[in-house]
């Protein structure tokens, strides 16, 4: 048995699957992963890709500092059943760009640390489906993609013009990124593609020419999104933009249709899609539910509205609920998604008896009026929107306000803060049909 000290603890593990093949052998949690078949651990795709095989050679070290070495044999792909403290195991990598419709560089002083971190890692696009600009990638970083096949990736593509895409990243090794797909689509690596679209910047030509570069990269490019940009009050000492409007977002879904019409005749998909933002914008009617092909896009908020009607719906068909008490309760939503969920939550109260359903639409006065989307509302825009209301028994809101598996908005208010400020209970919520409808009429024990 060997003993060393390790300086580098990125690979503790931090949990041990109950039943699972490493609970078995004996790995606690507190280890730390060195090796798997005599390779060291650099970060989770290398793991990933490790424990595939079907014979393994765990190298552990305990809490003691004491070095074992575990076989394992198991099904090809069959996990061990651990996870790190650090989801990625190596430290995430930054972004050097410096985009100009970049949201955090539009963020106040004073918020919690984190929400001023530019990731623009491959491993948490293909882990967490994160957007990446592949600027911030060396040569390794993209042999590694390749030898370890991340896919798929979800990329920010913005513009496939060299020069426009240097100006609008404010990074000189931006304009490669076309070739830099190109290299990927070769290997077989499927990708997703955003463009945050800037009125008068990367619209017109530009957009004819990025739309038609990444088509000829189909299939390996599955799809592509369009989202408008979005621009705080904080926008001092920044370029100026202009936002989108109802006359430019007419227009575009126009463009988009016959776009999406000549794909579907010449690659039998629709390829490209715009954001729910845009329709409401133009007060235009969404694409059907089967138009938005599997919905492949959500993380931009492409079809997420149809998708949450859908799903209502269906659950609510032939439902018909008389609750044993009244029941009064609450919906927050931001001024896009207003109109879209006061309807909603009318159509479920012709289904159930006995409930009352308030939808209140909340003004971003942290970010500025033009930020109207509810994953950017602040605890403190709900407080100072809802106090003076009679919210019945209890609080809806979306999980989009709140951080990743934690109960604090942007504005680092806790959800105990605003049931301390309200005298409510909240209830965060999936944009999901089924457990929205659930929680409106299922009290805390599940009596209906």
């Amino acid at each position: 048995m060997e003993l060393r000290n390790i300086d580098n603890i990125q690979n503790v593990i931090n949990k041990v699957y109950k039943g699972s093949i490493a609970d078995e052998i004996g790995i606690k949690e507190g280890d730390i992963l060195l090796s798997i078949n005599g390779q060291k651990i650099e970060d989770i795709i290398e793991y990933k890709f490790l424990t595939c095989d079907e014979y393994l050679e765990v190298e552990i070290e305990n809490k003691n500092k004491e070095i074992y070495i575990y076989e394992i044999e198991k099904d090809y792909d069959e996990d061990i059943g651990i996870e790190f403290l650090n989801p990625i195991i190596d430290s995430a990598k930054s972004c050097r760009n410096k985009c100009m419709f970049c949201f955090i560089d539009q963020l106040p002083s004073g918020m919690r640390e984190s929400l001023y971190f530019k990731d623009d890692d491959s491993r948490l696009s293909f882990l967490q489906g994160n957007f990446i600009t592949l600027t911030n990638m060396s040569e390794k970083d993209i042999q590694k993609m390749i030898q370890y096949r991340i896919s798929p990736v979800n990329i920010s593509v913005h513009t496939t013009d060299p020069e426009l895409r240097v100006k609008m990243l404010k990074n000189k090794n931006a304009g490669n990124v076309y070739d830099t797909m190109k290299r990927l689509a070769q290997a077989g690596i499927e990708m997703n593609c955003q463009i945050v679209l800037c009125p008068g910047i990367n619209d017109n030509e530009y957009l004819d020419k990025t739309i038609s570069d990444l088509a000829h990269l189909y299939p390996y490019v599955r799809s592509v999104a369009i989202v408008p940009v979005g621009l705080t009050k904080f926008r001092e000492g920044l370029e100026y933009l202009q936002e989108f409007n109802k006359e430019m977002s007419l227009e575009l879904i126009d463009k988009t249709f016959d776009i999406q019409n000549k794909f579907l005749k010449d690659l039998n998909t629709r390829f490209v899609f715009l954001s729910d933002e845009f329709y409401v914008m133009a007060d235009r009617k969404r694409p059907n539910y089967e138009e938005y092909e599997g919905f492949i896009q959500l993380e931009n908020g492409v079809g997420l509205m149809t998708k949450f009607e859908e799903e209502v719906n269906k659950y609510i068909k032939n439902m018909y609920i008389r609750l044993r008490k009244p029941r009064k309760v609450s919906v927050v939503t931001g001024k896009s998604a207003y109109t879209f969920i006061d309807q909603i939550c009318k159509n479920i109260m012709n289904n159930i008896e006995g409930l009352e359903i308030n939808v209140y639409k909340v003004r971003n006065n942290y970010f500025g009026e033009s930020i109207t989307v509810s994953g950017l509302i602040t605890g403190s825009d709900i407080i100072q929107s809802l106090q003076n209301e009679d919210l019945g028994d209890a609080l809806l809101i979306p999980k989009s306000m709140l951080k990743a598996d934690e109960d604090v908005f942007l504005d680092d208010v806790t959800i105990k803060d605003i049931e301390e400020k309200l005298k409510i209970s909240i209830i965060p919520c999936d944009v999901e049909g089924k457990q929205f409808v659930k929680k409106l009429i299922t009290k805390e024990k599940g009596e209906i």
